[in-house]
């Protein structure tokens, strides 16, 4: 579970940061969320999938590769869909000073254009999100995340994952990358069926 849903004392080390988006009137909204694309092996199967169900959802973008792959980039708001800066070159704020991380995540808002903002494996120094912060940026973290990625989960569990943790308000991230794609193939319909199923809504994170 702390990895799946991050306990109430992990999101404190992150103050003034979005996990969770419940909506007064809606008791049951969630936020479908994707990291690391676009790419073209994994992001228009995405995009058609969500087509197919009429549901919307929020992309968390590298640079890099909305530098490879422009007209997909496009193509994901032309359907609708919200988009997000997630580094230019996916780095983890840990590693790196807060004047590079900062103008890696600049260099990706040139291609992107999104004051929303989500760190790569939810890791940042506490100087580079008060930065982030007074440049607007809005920094989106999670409250469920499906670990689509992991080589010790297949579909089921991952699916498994959804129907554990969701709850009201739920940011769930899923991954648009190779890595995760055979799990996200199975799961990803299998959840957002099973979601609508219980009656939830799917809502875009906007600034």
């Amino acid at each position: 579970m702390l990895i799946e849903q991050p306990p109430y004392l992990y999101r404190m080390l992150y103050p003034e940061t979005i996990w969770r988006i419940p909506v007064p009137g809606k008791e049951k909204n969630i936020y479908l969320t994707f990291d690391d694309g676009p790419i073209p092996e994994v992001t228009p199967w995405v995009l058609n999938l969500l087509d197919h169900y009429q549901v919307k959802a929020t992309f968390f973008c590298v640079g890099e590769n909305v530098a490879r792959n422009r007209e997909l980039y496009e193509e994901i708001k032309l359907r609708g869909h919200s988009t997000g800066n997630h580094t230019m070159n996916h780095i983890q704020g840990i590693k790196y000073t807060t004047q590079n991380y900062v103008r890696n995540v600049e260099a990706a808002n040139q291609l992107i254009k999104s004051q929303l903002f989500r760190p790569p494996h939810g890791h940042m120094r506490f100087s580079q999100l008060l930065t982030l912060q007074k440049l607007d940026y809005h920094i989106i973290m999670w409250d469920v995340v499906t670990r689509d990625y992991s080589k010790k989960l297949n579909g089921e569990d991952v699916f498994n994952n959804v129907k554990k943790f969701v709850r009201n308000g739920s940011i769930i991230v899923f991954h648009d990358s190779l890595k995760s794609q055979k799990n996200l193939r199975y799961a990803l319909p299998k959840s957002i069926e099973w979601l609508l199923e219980k009656g939830y809504n799917f809502e875009r994170i906007f600034p």
